[in-house]
C-alpha cells in the first residue's frame, strides 16, 4: 500500500466515525507513520480520532499533534472541573471510593492514587476525559493487586487461547513481578492490542511491554 492509498483510507476512517468532527483534522502520511494537526471540540474527540486511526491496516505509528479547542462559551475553570471529575468518579461503581486524587492546571487532569484492577484505573480515565473543558489526562493510577507471576502468567495464556482476535501461539509471555512481556507477530494492529488488552485484563498486571510486530 502507498502512503497515498494509506492517507485515502486514514480520511475515509475519520469521516466515516460518527463520535467525532474531522472536518478540522489534517492528516499526512510518509513511509507508514500518520501524522494527525488540525484541532476539534473536545479531548473525547482527540482521543476518538487515534483510535480511528489505529483501525486503519497499514499504519505503522501515529504522531499525535491534534489540538483541543473550546469554544469561549465552553470554557471550564479548573476548580470546577475537578469538582466535575471527582463526582464522575465517586458515582461510578466499579471505582474505589476515595481512592483517586483529581488534580486539574489549564484544563489538563491529572489523575493520582492506587487501585487493584488495571481497568478501574482505565475507566477512571475514560470517564474524565469526556468532561467539558478537559483539554488532556495525565494517568498516574497505580495498580496494586497482589499475585504470583506463574499465576499472572498462566491467567493470560488463558486469555489468549480464549480469543478469537488473534493467534495465541505466535505470542510469547513473559512475566517478571508484575510486569508483562509480550513478544511475537501478528497480521494486524487490532489483533496486536487485543493481545495487550487481555494482558492488561489479568489482575496482578501493573505494566505491559508490548513488543509485538503488526505485520501489516
Amino acid at each position: 500500500m502507498t502512503d497515498k492509498d494509506l492517507r485515502r483510507d486514514v480520511l475515509d476512517e475519520l469521516d466515516f466515525d460518527p463520535s467525532l468532527d474531522a472536518g478540522d483534522i489534517g492528516v499526512a502520511v510518509s513511509d507508514g507513520i500518520v501524522t494527525l494537526t488540525g484541532h476539534v471540540g473536545s479531548y473525547a474527540e482527540k482521543v476518538e480520532a487515534e483510535r480511528a486511526v489505529r483501525r486503519v491496516r497499514g499504519v505503522r505509528a501515529i504522531a499525535q499533534e491534534i489540538q483541543v479547542r473550546y469554544a469561549d462559551a465552553k470554557k471550564v475553570a479548573d476548580d470546577q472541573i475537578a469538582a466535575r471529575a471527582l463526582a464522575i468518579i465517586d458515582w461510578s461503581v466499579h471505582l474505589p471510593k476515595r481512592a483517586i486524587q483529581v488534580t486539574v492546571a489549564g484544563g489538563w487532569v491529572t489523575l493520582t492514587g492506587a487501585v487493584h484492577w488495571q481497568y478501574q484505573s482505565a475507566g477512571a480515565e475514560a470517564a474524565v476525559r469526556k468532561l467539558t473543558g478537559v483539554h488532556g489526562v495525565t494517568n498516574h493510577i497505580e495498580v496494586r493487586p497482589e499475585a504470583r507471576p506463574d499465576a499472572v502468567k498462566d491467567k493470560i495464556l488463558e486469555a489468549f487461547r480464549r480469543s478469537v482476535m488473534f493467534e495465541a501461539d505466535g505470542i510469547k509471555v513473559t512475566v517478571t513481578g508484575d510486569k508483562v512481556t509480550l513478544e511475537g507477530a501478528v497480521s494486524a494492529w487490532t489483533e496486536r492490542d487485543a493481545a495487550e488488552r487481555a494482558a492488561w485484563s489479568v489482575p496482578g498486571v501493573r505494566a505491559v511491554e508490548d513488543r509485538i510486530v503488526a505485520l501489516s
